[in-house]
Formats: structure tokens, C-alpha cells, sequence
């Protein structure tokens, strides 16, 4: 196994001359600056405003991660199959007074259906990806990217733009028609980098003991398999041999990371074989991750920073107990992980109860008294029930529904107000943590 050293020389022998293809590894922000240069394109620049940490990438390169000031692109996965993810993300930003932008005017990033092999195109991809990047821009947010299939694809598309000058031209009149500009962010950020630049302050606000917690982590694929030299590496996590997160934060906050034969696989979710042939990906998951985890390194649960992986590797066990597995093994992304360390609530916050894997037994080793904080989170919902306004998250953020509102000709809610009788289309709610 080669040490850190070795590895950074065998990557500053790639990053001169690709082996084996004679092609040049190039840092794409280099060619967006010339681009912009050109009037080709418009850098959206991570500033001052967003208090950026600078990491290291698989390559060395310097990535700067922003902390602050912003947009959040969120999870249809995660939305939709693991509430208490993105809430979990949310909250601890409001409890390190960082500020964002809860976007509802993002559209999904279509890469589902494209690794699905079901629809869309390049051309068709790298539309959406900008429309949602120029969208980041003119909130004067920079965006951050939920999932690991948006975050694996973007750096895709951020690449076929910069590379692709037929592509770039024709996406280029397709914002043209909407009235946008092409925008292409200097870094494409997943939200599990900005856990871990954000571990000191998480640290800080730790209430909860992690040391007696053994944890497995999956390595999503799109993190660091696709435009592997943006991933984030750290020498002090694995040596620099994997990625830094999210096996970062879990070290940060005292958990004891054991290491297991199946690392490198993926979770089982694989796009086109979980629509093809679901069974393989339920059974992928169970023996090919579950199962190391539980006999290899006794894990008390799996942590990954990936919508399908956490969707996968949770819900696919139940097949494994029928065939007579039964591991059960508690599945967390790293933010639920590091929110429950901070004194989140395991049922409003984490909303643990969408998991399919039991997760008593994992609250028990960290201290956590889930029996009070079900029946408080049961009294809840009788409250909700009875008409009780909802806990937030963020306040709304009407000025900047106003702006676009102006903007686009829309009716605003005080004329709807004065005249309730002209049709309108339901105004969508944003939010933002305090300043």
C-alpha cells in the first residue's frame, strides 16, 4: 500500500501527462478563467461574504469551500424518502448562525434518468445544470449541492461547457431564450465538504459523546469516482487514500471509524439495475456492504453522505432479514450523525422514524434518551393535529419573492389582497438561516 507521499507523486505524474492516454489532466478553472476572459462565460467567484476554508483535492489542488451565504440545491431523493437529511443540514447551519437560501425555484438536476439511461441528452443536462447555476447567481448565493448524483454530474457538465465549444453555444442560446446568462461556479460543492470544514464549529457545539460509536462509512460513487481530482483528501484521514469526508467529521467528533473488505463498492443502487433488476441492488447492498460491516468491524451503523446510498443500504434490509440476515445495522447520512452529537432532536430534526433499520440500540451507545424524545415528538404531532402552528426551520423570505415577482411581471400577494378575484398562481415560500 503506498503512503501518502507515493500517492502524491503518482498524482503529480498524472497531473502533467494522463498514463496511458498522453492527455493532460487540466484544472478546469484555469479554462473557465480564460473562457471568461473571453466573454464566453461569467465565473460565479466564491468571496469574502462566503468565509471560504480552503482543502485539498486529489490532486493538490487548493478547493475553496464556501461556508456562508448559501444556496442550497436540494435532494428530490432526499425530500422525498429521507425528511430528516436536508432538515438535519438546515438546523445545524441555524445553530452556527451560518446564512442560506432555501431555494424553491431549483428545478431537479435530471441526472437520475440519465444514468438510469432513461431520457435527456448532453446538451439537455448541461441546460439544466447552468439554469440552476445562473439561478445561484443571481440570489447572489453560492450554491450547494445536496445530493451526490447532482454533485457527480454537475462536475460533468461544468467540464462539457468549459470543453465542449458546440455545447456551450447551443446551451448558451437556450438561457438566451430565458433571459439567463451562462454561469458556471468556481467550485461545484457538495454539502459533505462543507461539514467538514465546518467540524471545528461543530465540535465546538458537540453535546454528545461519540467514542463509544464504532461506524463503517460507504463512500458515495459520485463523490469522488467522477472528476476524481475535485474530490476532497486529507493525508490525516486513511493517510490521504480516501477521501476526507465524510470519514472527517465522524473522527472530528470521537467515533471509532473501523475499516471493512467491500469499502470500494458501490451501494447497490446503480441507477439502471435498481429499475431493471431491483433484486440485485437489495442483495448487493446486503452482502456486499451490510454484511462486512456487521461481521468484519462490528459496526454500530453505516454513515454516508449520498441520497441513494442512505436510501439503499437502509431500505434494502429488510430482503436480508427475510432471507434469514438479520443485521439491521442503523444507516445515517454524516449531517443526521453530527446534528444528533449537537443536540438534535431524533424525531423533529433527524426524523429518524423514515428509517427502515432500527435505530434504538444506536441511540442508547450515544446517550441519547429516544423514549422522552418519541413521546415529546407523539405529543407533536396531537398538537399539529389539533391545528398547532408547525416549527420552521428558516423565517420566510419575502423580499427576495417580491424581487423576482417585479421582475417577471407576476401579481404581488398585497395585489392579490386588494383584488381576490384575479387568478394567480400559488406563490412558493423561501427561507434563509439568520443572519
Amino acid at each position: 500500500m503506498l503512503n501518502a507521499t507515493q500517492i502524491r507523486r503518482v498524482i503529480e505524474e498524472r497531473t502533467e501527462r494522463r498514463q496511458g492516454t498522453g492527455k493532460k489532466v487540466v484544472d478546469v478553472r484555469e479554462e473557465m478563467d480564460r473562457l471568461e476572459e473571453q466573454g464566453e462565460l461569467i465565473v460565479h467567484r466564491v468571496r469574502a461574504e462566503n468565509r471560504p476554508v480552503e482543502m485539498k483535492t486529489l490532486f493538490g489542488w487548493t478547493k475553496r469551500i464556501p461556508t456562508d451565504r448559501l444556496w442550497h440545491h436540494k435532494s428530490c431523493g432526499q425530500c422525498g424518502n429521507i425528511p430528516g437529511y436536508p432538515s438535519s443540514l438546515l438546523w445545524v447551519m441555524n445553530e452556527t448562525g451560518r446564512e442560506y437560501l432555501n431555494e424553491p425555484h431549483q428545478t431537479s438536476c435530471t441526472a437520475w434518468n440519465y444514468h438510469g439511461t432513461a431520457t435527456s441528452n448532453p446538451v439537455a443536462l448541461a441546460a439544466v445544470a447552468a439554469r440552476n447555476f445562473h439561478r445561484a447567481y443571481e440570489t447572489h448565493h453560492f450554491p450547494l449541492i445536496h445530493c451526490g448524483t447532482s454533485f457527480g454530474d454537475y462536475k460533468e457538465m461544468r467540464k462539457l461547457l468549459v470543453e465542449n465549444t458546440e455545447v456551450r453555444h447551443k446551451v448558451r442560446e437556450i438561457l438566451r431564450s430565458m433571459d439567463r446568462e451562462l454561469v458556471l461556479p468556481e467550485e461545484i460543492v457538495h454539502y459533505s465538504e462543507w461539514v467538514q470544514a465546518m467540524a471545528p464549529e461543530i465540535v465546538a457545539r458537540q453535546k454528545v459523546d461519540a467514542s463509544g460509536v464504532v461506524a463503517t462509512v460507504h463512500e458515495p460513487c459520485h463523490y469522488y469516482k467522477m472528476v476524481p481530482e475535485d474530490a476532497v483528501y486529507d493525508d490525516a484521514v486513511y493517510g490521504g487514500q480516501r477521501p476526507a469526508v465524510p470519514t472527517g467529521i465522524l473522527l472530528a467528533l470521537g467515533a471509532k471509524v473501523a475499516d471493512y473488505s467491500t469499502w470500494y463498492d458501490c451501494c447497490g443502487f446503480g441507477f439502471r439495475h435498481i429499475l431493471s433488476e431491483r433484486e440485485f441492488s437489495r442483495s448487493f447492498a446486503n452482502l456486499r456492504k451490510i454484511r462486512p460491516m456487521v461481521e468484519e468491524a462490528h459496526s454500530d451503523v453505516a454513515i454516508t453522505s449520498d441520497t441513494g446510498c442512505v436510501t439503499t443500504l437502509d431500505k434494502s434490509q429488510w430482503i436480508g432479514r427475510a432471507h434469514g440476515q438479520p443485521y439491521l445495522l442503523p444507516v445515517l447520512s454524516d449531517i443526521q450523525f453530527a446534528a444528533l452529537t449537537m443536540g438534535a432532536h431524533p424525531y423533529k430534526i433527524a426524523q429518524l422514524h423514515w428509517h427502515a433499520a432500527p435505530v434504538d440500540r444506536l441511540l442508547d451507545r450515544l446517550g441519547i434518551d429516544w423514549r422522552s424524545a418519541k413521546a415529546e415528538f407523539l405529543e407533536y404531532l396531537q398538537q399539529l393535529k389539533s391545528g398547532a402552528a408547525p416549527e420552521v426551520l428558516h423565517a420566510p423570505r419575502e423580499e427576495i419573492e417580491r424581487f423576482f415577482a417585479i421582475n417577471k411581471g407576476q401579481v404581488l400577494p398585497e395585489e392579490i389582497r386588494e383584488k381576490p378575484s384575479t387568478p394567480v398562481s400559488p406563490t412558493l415560500v423561501e427561507g434563509r438561516g439568520p443572519r
